[in-house]
């Protein structure tokens, strides 16, 4: 039994005006709010409970998500009452994730195949895993390099020679977050801990990532997602 948790917490504020009166997760792709896309691709990669772990404007999240039924999954929430910092956000949900979970944001629309990625882990005895895309500062700016299967560093600013970017996917050992000394923290500070204790492995995937953090992402998701109605269209014929 595969669980996620989504970090869907942030002010989305480099899509304003869209996320003034909603958060980002519910912002409306092709007439329908982001988190039902995420949430039924979640359960079509064989997840089955997801842990929300939200902030900013959580009342209209719960509200329309509910306990989750709807997309055939469990839905619990774990809620933040200040920013925390992303790798903040999952110590604050401790109590309801998994001794094994996923971590993914709450603006991803990741296509990748989870199973996969949960044996290739499970195979090894470290604690962590980051999926990485060789991105060649394409889609963004790279910021992961990587060396014998593993993340060796993590830089979203000298990163000028790296070849691969953080995919959007992790999964943890749930002790990973002994090695929390604040109550604040983001991902890549504990990430940057783990590759310290060579501990975080690199799991390269095939398949680019969407988002919706950007105008720039949102116009790239419609388009992949009218792609895929184009393609389901013609075979239906």
């Amino acid at each position: 039994m595969m669980q996620a948790a989504i970090i869907a917490g942030g002010l989305g504020t480099r899509i304003q005006p869209l996320t003034a009166k909603i958060p980002k997760s519910m912002v409306v792709i092709n007439g329908r709010p982001f988190i039902d896309y995420q949430l039924e691709l979640m359960k079509g990669k064989g997840i089955e409970k997801v842990v929300l772990c939200l902030g900013n404007m959580h009342e209209k999240i719960i509200a329309h998500c509910g306990d989750g039924s709807r997309y055939g999954l469990e839905i619990r929430y774990s809620i933040e009452h200040e920013p925390l910092g992303t790798a903040g956000a999952i110590k604050n949900a401790e109590k309801l994730l998994e001794d094994i979970f996923f971590i993914m944001y709450g603006d991803s629309y990741l296509t990748t195949n989870f199973k996969e990625v949960l044996e290739y882990f499970k195979r090894k005895d470290n604690l962590a895993l980051n999926a990485v895309y060789k991105n060649n500062n394409r889609i963004e700016p790279s910021n992961i390099s990587v060396k014998n299967g593993f993340v060796v560093a993590y830089d979203k600013n000298n990163n000028s020679n790296f070849k691969y970017i953080d995919y959007g996917l992790s999964i943890f050992r749930k002790e990973v977050l002994l090695l929390m000394n604040k109550r604040k923290m983001s991902l890549e500070e504990l990430f940057k801990k783990l590759i310290g204790r060579k501990e975080l492995l690199a799991f390269e995937v095939k398949e680019r990532f969407y988002e919706i953090g950007s105008l720039v992402g949102i116009c790239e998701f419609e388009g992949y997602l009218n792609s895929i109605r184009i393609k389901e269209a013609a075979g239906g014929l």
